[in-house]
């Protein structure tokens, strides 16, 4: 069991992002970084509902140059060591554990970052396992642990992260708030166990005509939702904006809409209104954007904190979202030569040229705007 210890980098979270940076340090040959975790590796994957998957494809390429798009590591794939395109929460929670063992990574697990301090000599964490100090901190806290509740009244309704399994809702008629990934998951889902759906959207079904997935509906969710439409299964109440959500009674809820229109619900809302990023948690130690994303540096550093950086999907630069792990993978490289120069380590040149090769070192960002000719 590994236990707290002063370090000189300290990464917070164990998911993707964390898992992805502790092994580009492991592989660069540093050794004085730990990852501390509240629960373990992978856990927000295990909250999942059981039937949700990852809507990015897996798919073992890396032979020819094509790494697996949810691999955090070159020459890792988990649709090798699953046999699965689209994994499922709890597979996906244990291909980063099976990583975390493999290249022995300094992982500290129940360890619940409660406050960071920061002063010219560095940092100091305070956790359930007590304090750490660090000179440097990179913030991987992720954000499906953190649902955003986008309007009054909101937490009435069942956020879809709160959700176990949606076999076990009862089968009715079910009104889901939200317009992207997750309120589609979610009245697919809802769907395949026999209930009717109706989506109260603020955007239309086929308005965003984006190539860039992280602004538009994913070719994996258009084929499902799409099913689910024709079945007469799910509807989509467009342009409607919900402002407040009251409860009538013991089991009725009442949805006021920005045009003046009231809809009654017999079922408890689904409420798909997507997440806040996990940097709130610190969010005195970063600034911050309109969009509710930290503000950083070319480095992923924040702007008003030396030495904190950031990785995971709320990462942004302008107009390159990094919201899926194909993206924010390409950022953990640049962080960490960046990091070990300033900390005085010259980096290995065989593993920075390793991640370039497997299109995981991605410094001009000026590249990022999605084009498709099709």
């Amino acid at each position: 069991m590994i236990t707290l210890h002063d370090c000189e980098i300290v990464i917070v979270g164990a998911g993707p992002a964390g898992i992805g940076m502790g092994i580009v340090l492991k592989k660069l040959g540093f050794e004085s970084f730990a990852i501390l975790e509240k629960d373990r590796a992978g856990a927000s994957f295990n909250l999942w509902p059981e039937e949700m998957k990852l809507i990015t494809p897996s798919f073992t390429g890396q032979g020819f140059g094509a790494l697996d798009l949810n691999a955090v590591a070159p020459g890792t794939s988990p649709a090798f060591t699953f046999q699965r395109e689209h994994l499922s929460g709890s597979e996906y929670a244990e291909y980063l554990s099976l990583l975390a063992d493999h290249f022995q990574l300094p992982l500290v697990e129940g360890a619940a970052v409660r406050k960071v301090h920061k002063d010219d000599a560095g940092f100091l964490l305070e956790t359930d396992q007590g304090k750490i100090k660090a000179k440097a901190v990179i913030w991987g806290a992720g954000e499906f642990q953190f649902p955003k509740h986008s309007f009054p009244g909101a937490e009435l309704g069942l956020h879809n992260s709160k959700v176990t399994a949606w076999s076990q809702l009862e089968k009715a008629h079910y009104y889901v708030v939200g317009g992207y990934e997750s309120a589609m998951d979610a009245a697919f889902q809802l769907a395949e166990y026999g209930s009717d759906v109706t989506v109260i959207m603020p955007n239309s079904i086929k308005e965003n005509a984006e190539a860039d997935p992280s602004l538009s509906l994913s070719p994996y969710t258009w084929e499902r939702i799409e099913a689910a439409y024709q079945k007469e299964k799910v509807q989509f109440l467009e342009h409607a904006k919900v402002e407040k959500m009251t409860k009538k009674g013991c089991s009725a809820y009442d949805l006021y809409l920005a045009n003046g229109r009231k809809i009654r619900s017999d079922t408890r809302p689904i409420i798909a209104t997507g997440f806040h990023s996990g940097a709130k948690q610190i969010e005195h130690l970063f600034e911050w954007a309109e969009n509710g994303k930290p503000l950083l540096t070319e480095a992923d550093m924040s702007t008003i904190t030396d030495d904190l950086y950031l990785i995971g999907p709320s990462v942004q630069h302008q107009k390159a979202v990094f919201c899926f792990i194909y993206k924010f993978r390409q950022r953990f490289a640049v962080i960490a030569e960046h990091l070990l120069k300033k900390l005085g380590y010259p980096p290995d040149e065989k593993v920075l040229s390793e991640y370039r090769e497997n299109q995981m070192f991605l410094t001009d960002l000026s590249c990022c705007e999605v084009h498709c000719e099709c």
